[in-house]
């Protein structure tokens, strides 16, 4: 994530003049055209568009945000998976219903708007899952488990997401997949005359484009936002 922050921020400020440079930084929109690949609408049916969206620092509002830019970017008009991973708790303290249910009504929003057709978490184990899928109006299509967490799916959790119609994936992904001190670190490093401590990410979306027929990855990439604090 953060070489791939680092070099299109790089060949972002390369092409720009200083000036420019010094009256963009307000609002610091920077993406290499090339890297990102649209998706030819002849080819949509054949493709699947997912997406897991990391919640850095910011609230619930930001869901939908992260979604119209992946959608944007990719020239689609919805996403066939979400899978959201929150702000990672503080050791010691269990992740709630009540921390999850913000988030989860504006992905709701995004499925009733037909800007995504399934919904899924990351990281639940079995109660809390349970609590989401009772309360929740557009139940969870999944749970991702950490594959460092265990090496074998809890049993209570197998049954019950067999029981729901919840499939079970694996990850790897580390607790905290950018933090504010990396992200700041990188900025810096990137691009002159920035102030990147006033810079802090709220979310982060990874997306893969997979063709549904041979089940290979045709492209991937990442879309970051963060913003200036004013202090």
């Amino acid at each position: 994530v953060r070489d791939c922050i680092q070099k299109t921020l790089t060949e972002w400020s390369s092409k720009i003049s200083q000036d420019q440079n010094q009256e963009t930084l307000e609002v610091l929109e920077c993406s290499v055209a090339q890297a990102i690949e649209k998706i030819n609408p002849e080819e949509r049916d054949e493709l699947k568009v997912s997406a897991k969206l990391f919640i850095v620092g910011s609230n619930s509002s930001s869901i939908r945000d992260a979604v119209d830019l992946a959608c944007s970017a990719l020239g689609v008009a919805q996403l066939d998976s979400v899978i959201i991973a929150p702000t990672p708790v503080e050791d010691g303290t269990n992740l709630s219903l009540e921390y999850l249910q913000p988030y989860w009504k504006e992905l709701e929003n995004l499925v009733q708007n037909k800007k995504i057709v399934a919904i899924g978490t990351s990281d639940l184990d079995k109660t809390l899952l349970e609590q989401l899928y009772l309360w929740a109006q557009v139940k969870p299509s999944s749970n991702q488990v950490n594959l460092a967490s265990c090496c074998v799916m809890p049993p209570d959790l197998t049954a019950f997401a067999k029981e729901c119609d919840i499939q079970l994936l694996t990850h790897n992904d580390p607790k905290e997949l950018l933090c504010e001190a990396s992200f700041q670190e990188v900025l810096q490093e990137s691009i002159q005359n920035v102030k990147a401590n006033k810079w802090i990410p709220l979310w982060l979306l990874r997306y893969s484009v997979i063709v549904k027929s041979r089940g290979i990855i045709k492209s991937k990439g990442y879309i970051i936002q963060a913003k200036r604090n004013a202090s």
